[in-house]
């Protein structure tokens, strides 16, 4: 299987960027977990349904991120 190589963006490291991505994902998990739990009333599949739906929304999340930073439109490049 071929590696997907994504540039650094000039503004953001890598490392940034899953930073942000895993802290936002706290906050999601949380609240997907806290919405799952009052519609089906059981707190054991309202945590599969926010580990589930979460880990699939950090990998999209992240390569979103990895995507934009290949487009130049609206990045101020550092002096």
């Amino acid at each position: 299987m071929a590696r997907l190589s994504l540039p650094r963006s000039p503004l953001q490291h890598r490392r940034r960027a899953i930073v942000k991505t895993l802290c936002y994902r706290a906050v999601m998990v949380t609240i997907t977990v806290v919405v799952a739990w009052a519609v089906v009333g059981d707190v054991s599949d309202a945590v599969n349904i926010g580990v589930v739906a979460n880990v699939v929304k950090t990998a999209t999340y992240y390569v979103y991120e990895r995507l934009w930073d290949r487009i130049s439109w609206g990045v101020v490049e550092a002096a």
